[in-house]
């Protein structure tokens, strides 16, 4: 093993990204490691943000509310600023980018074509008015069959705005983005709720991760189907990136499961520049799954954007540990959207 870290093993076949909004830390690993590819966010990752960096952000929300004469009170205008934040805070980041910033729309309308829409609208307007163009910016949907039919309508406006399908467990998730013409998906290695002590969701340690762990298989199929549906085309049309990483073992087996991309924590990657990260080069082996990556076809014919998504949605209500995880991740990810309403309230208007 030669003194190269982690970050840069990995970065030699896997396109890196950071799932963070710490600007400090991705301009550190930016100068350490050099730029990424684009930065992920989320309600959580946007709420723990907001409330550490207010001193610095609340010059431009005071002046944004009272330009726009909004009421914190009121949903609709709380939402808004809370568009504001995320465009703020990823503004900063986008320095130590080569790519795009993502912002992910509102749980509150996964189950909502037309919500969806008008949130994703709404983001990307905000972007360009606060000097960051479409093409720089990704909007994460969750991969509910409303939200899927979304995106479809999303990316084929003109120019088109790109998505990313999140909250995802399954190849018929995948597939359904794949239909849909999103840039991006990101299976979940972990659940949601690992990240979290209130969740009864425990994280857990596997003795060999690429053959234990449950959603390596997963996610290796999901790869192989995409090779299968790209044919003979050198273009992927759309790109696998894992998410939900808690280790740097996880990033070490994700990588041999063949993914276009990792988008990983400030804290996971501040552990992968250190010297002594470095992995035996076998360590990052592509793996073969015997018996793995070959999806039915019927999986593969399914039109799961016809009718409202029908087809996908009865593809997620047969898996019950699927259909489990996506309502635990919109349901904690609302949580937090909560909290940050509560914070912006506490602090504009005096209450809670």
């Amino acid at each position: 093993m030669s003194n190269i870290n982690l970050l840069a093993q990995v970065r030699a076949t896997v396109t890196v990204d950071i799932d963070s909004m710490e600007h400090e830390a991705a301009k550190t690993l930016a100068s350490q490691s050099g730029k990424f590819r684009d930065m992920t966010s989320n309600q959580a990752i946007v709420h723990g943000q907001v409330v550490e960096q207010w001193e610095r952000l609340s010059p431009q929300v005071l002046e944004y509310v009272e330009k726009n004469s909004l009421d914190i009170g009121k949903e609709g205008d709380v939402l808004k600023v809370i568009n504001l934040l995320t465009v703020l805070l990823a503004s900063q980041v986008l320095p130590n980018l080569t790519g795009r910033v993502h912002a992910q729309t509102s749980p509150s309308v996964a189950d909502d074509t037309e919500g969806t829409i008008e949130h994703a609208k709404a983001l990307v307007r905000l972007f360009e008015l606060y000097g960051i163009q479409r093409d720089r910016v990704t909007i994460k949907i969750p991969a509910t069959p409303a939200s899927m039919v979304a995106c479809q309508r999303l990316e084929a406006l003109n120019p088109p705005i790109r998505t990313l399908a999140t909250c995802l467990f399954s190849v018929p998730q995948a597939v359904s983005a794949w239909q849909a013409g999103c840039l991006y998906v990101a299976p979940y290695f972990n659940e949601l709720g690992v990240h979290f002590d209130t969740e009864p969701v425990m994280w857990k340690q596997y003795a060999d991760t690429v053959k234990e762990h449950p959603m390596a298989s997963i996610i290796y199929s999901i790869v192989q189907t995409f090779k299968r549906l790209r044919g003979d085309s050198p273009v992927p049309k759309t790109l696998v990136m894992p998410a939900s990483i808690v280790t740097t073992d996880e990033v070490v087996a994700l990588t041999r499961l063949g993914p276009d991309h990792l988008t990983i924590s400030a804290g996971v990657l501040q552990k992968m520049v250190e010297p002594s990260s470095g992995v035996q080069a076998a360590a990052l082996q592509p793996v073969i799954f015997e018996n793995l990556g070959a999806v039915e076809d019927d999986v593969l014919r399914a039109d799961y954007l016809a009718n409202g998504g029908k087809n996908l949605q009865e593809a997620i209500g047969g898996d019950s540990e699927t259909a489990r995880k996506i309502s635990d991740a919109l349901r904690i990810f609302g949580q937090k959207e909560t909290e940050t309403k509560k914070f912006l309230r506490a602090k504009l208007l005096g209450a809670s």
